[in-house]
């Protein structure tokens, strides 16, 4: 939903050249956040002088339009700020005058971009035509940036500082936002905010920091002391080794080097890690309500508004490391990240299990949840709680929670969650799954459990994320970086990370012994099988090119577990090949959807060996009574399907862990079915990965 770039270079001579380079590249890491237009703004050659690009489409176009101008790339600069954004639209269609920066006026004294919803900006802006203002787009970020011109020329000294106007401007905003703010007023500041959408920012220097971390500056004197004793003064105190050295507050923001100097440093804003990962791997995440001001090199950091929820606030920032390489969010030898992803899912299930199972012993160990686990195993009920493909991880892995757990579970779309008022009590276990860990809806869902006194559990793929930092407990599920837009390898590694959770919950009970040992074997060979699926791809392309090529809708059914693995496969399908799908659960085939059944009409049906399997036969009899030519995904070796059915073979694994085998042809196909009819693969029409929006 959108994708935020900052740079800000101080001591560190770039030529515009590089500074735009580093700016496109930024946008391009990002692009799956939105791709409906990208633009930027830069110093221009006179003091004060603000640049800007725009461009509909994606990051190409805007790269051309630089390409096409006459500015001089050869001017060098030691100081700058620049600002760039990726655009995901939700007020007003694609068009260079709803592309960011947005500006306030004519003469560009305040550019803005923004990554959520303002949800009060049609009140705002009406407030401010009233006033004379005069817009020009259809944007909500546009009253924010006429608003911060508005609230500046009031101020009758103008001496307000860049931080405290921006302050001012939020204090009148209502929604989910992330911010950066740039001016003529103030060059070389640059002003970054976030609630309820990610931003973090990237520190790269040539000598080693002298401190790991930022202090966050409270307003008031109570506020004052707290952070004023956040590093031991005492060479006595128990807080800190006795040689631990006295860092002043101002320290903490100037970033010198070992030599108590200032050192030439540059500041990478972004809503993605993986932007920053080629510049700098020592990254800083904002949290709701923080307000960044960089300037000189040096790095402020601000609360909005205190905490009113009681919960402590941090008094700090750290400086965390990256654990991603460059090389993951790289296409490599293949020709779309979709495709990449797919084929990383026997890599990836393995980062999901590395170091939680002992297939040895068969122990599963989740760090993250261990001091929880009594907790979890008293709870009345599990609530699982999430959108789209996450949604789906969690039906699929919901019988074998209640088998293992015998604790009651629900599976909530986050959105009909909220929608609901859903009652929750405190002995409720609520799990919220997600791979950004910044899904809106999923975020709502969360802080309105909290608030009932029921324990968060979060499953997420990204470290430092809102769900990751506010549950209670949680799991990473440590897929890597996932690019391509509609979800693949994130999915099969929610689905072990869920399972994987629901086999340490029944450790206590030994007459579970030898379905815990079952399951945990098939997740040894799991690597191994989902490989053996991926070498079937030619005969997956192959019936993409024929049997579907002029298919315009498709009908997929099951039964128990592979109710889940429908859903999801008509999720890929329609995501990226645009035909309509729908998954069906095979035991309602006759209270309705039989009724779509004739020779027209495609059918992929999952027949895969299991306690349901002779149910699943009943079904594929009652379509192909009705002309239907179904395509059935079934077990190699599997004799009992008729000469001449077109089959799709995949291994046998354990029934709970079929699923995964069972996705994998269903995203291949989907990916053939896209790139047969000449559409983008990783960025598919009206949607973006990480929707921040509600």
């Amino acid at each position: 939903m959108c994708g935020i770039f900052g740079y800000c270079n101080f001591l560190k001579e770039k030529d515009r050249k590089e500074i735009l380079e580093i700016l496109c590249t930024g946008l391009a890491r990002q692009e799956y956040r939105g791709y409906d237009s990208a633009g930027l703004g830069i110093d221009g050659d006179k003091p004060g002088e603000i640049v800007y690009f725009k461009e509909v489409g994606k990051v190409a176009g805007l790269r051309h339009r630089i390409a096409e101008s006459s500015i001089d790339t050869t001017k060098t600069m030691i100081s700058q700020v620049s600002i760039a954004h990726t655009r995901w639209a939700t007020h007003g269609p694609p068009s260079v005058r709803n592309c960011h920066p947005l500006r306030s006026d004519v003469n560009n004294t305040f550019m803005v971009v923004h990554n959520g919803i303002v949800t009060n900006a049609a009140a705002l802006r009406q407030v401010l035509q009233k006033r004379g203002f005069a817009f020009e787009s259809d944007t909500d970020t546009e009253a924010v940036a006429i608003l911060t011109k508005y609230v500046y020329d009031s101020q009758p000294d103008k001496r307000i500082t860049f931080t405290s106007l921006v302050k001012a401007v939020l204090s009148e905003l209502e929604g989910s936002f992330a911010f950066v703010f740039k001016s003529t007023h103030f060059p070389n500041e640059i002003v970054t905010a976030r609630r309820g959408s990610p931003l973090l920012i990237g520190v790269k220097t040539d000598k080693k920091l002298k401190v790991d971390f930022v202090d966050v500056e409270f307003a008031g004197a109570e506020a004052d002391a707290k952070v004023e004793n956040l590093v031991p003064t005492s060479p006595t105190s128990r807080l800190a080794p006795p040689s631990a050295p006295k860092v002043s507050r101002r320290q903490s923001r100037n970033f010198m080097s070992e030599d108590g100097m200032p050192q030439p440093i540059e500041f990478f804003i972004a809503s993605d890690a993986s932007a920053i990962v080629e510049h700098t791997k020592r990254v800083l995440y904002l949290e709701d309500d923080d307000i960044a001001h960089i300037a000189e090199g040096q790095l402020h950091i601000h609360r909005l508004r205190r905490d009113e929820s009681g919960k402590a606030e941090t008094a700090i920032r750290s400086i965390e490391t990256l654990e991603i390489e460059i090389a993951e969010i790289m296409k490599g030898k293949f020709d779309h990240f979709m495709q990449k992803e797919i084929y990383e899912q026997p890599e990836s299930v393995v980062n999901t299990m590395r170091g939680r199972v002992n297939f040895d012993d068969y122990k599963i160990t989740l760090g993250g949840l261990r001091a929880y686990l009594p907790i979890i195993r008293r709870g009345r009920r599990i609530v699982f709680c999430a959108c789209g493909t996450s949604y789906h991880s969690a039906l699929a892995t919901r019988a074998i929670f209640e088998e293992l757990t015998e604790i009651p579970v629900s599976v909530e779309l986050a959105s009909d969650f909220l929608d609901r008022k859903t009652p929750i009590f405190r002995d409720d276990v609520c799990v919220f799954v997600s791979q950004s860990g910044e899904t809106a809806d999923t975020i709502l869902a969360m802080r309105y459990c909290f608030e009932r006194g029921a324990l968060c559990v979060g499953v997420v793929n990204t470290v430092g994320s809102t769900i990751s930092r506010e549950t209670h407990c949680g799991i990473h599920i440590n897929a890597g970086p996932e690019v391509g837009v509609a979800s693949t390898k994130a999915y099969t590694s929610q689905y072990i990370a869920l399972m994987l959770m629901a086999l340490q919950l029944s450790e206590d009970r030994i007459s579970f012994t030898d379905r815990r040992n079952q399951i945990i074997e098939g997740l040894c060979a799991l690597p191994a099988q989902i490989k053996s699926v991926l070498d079937k791809d030619e005969s997956l392309r192959e019936l993409a090119n024929g049997v579907l090529a002029n298919s315009r809708s498709l009908l997929l059914m099951g039964r128990g577990y592979q109710h889940a693995t429908c859903l999801e496969g008509a999720l890929k399908i329609k995501e990226i090949s645009y035909m309509h799908s729908e998954g069906i659960l095979a035991g309602e085939l006759k209270h309705g959807p039989l009724a779509l059944i004739d020779e027209n009409m495609p059918v992929i049906i999952i027949m895969t060996k299991d306690s349901l399997y002779p149910k699943v036969q009943s079904a594929f009899e009652q379509i192909t009574a009705r002309k239907a030519q179904p395509i059935v995904v079934c077990n190699e070796g599997d004799t009992e399907i008729k000469a001449g059915v077109k089959t799709i073979r995949v291994p046998r694994t354990v029934d709970c862990l079929q699923g995964l085998l069972n996705i994998i042809p269903m995203q291949l196909l989907s990916y053939h079915l896209a790139i047969k009819n000449g559409f983008d693969v990783d960025f598919p029409r009206n949607l973006a990965k990480s929707v921040t929006t509600e």
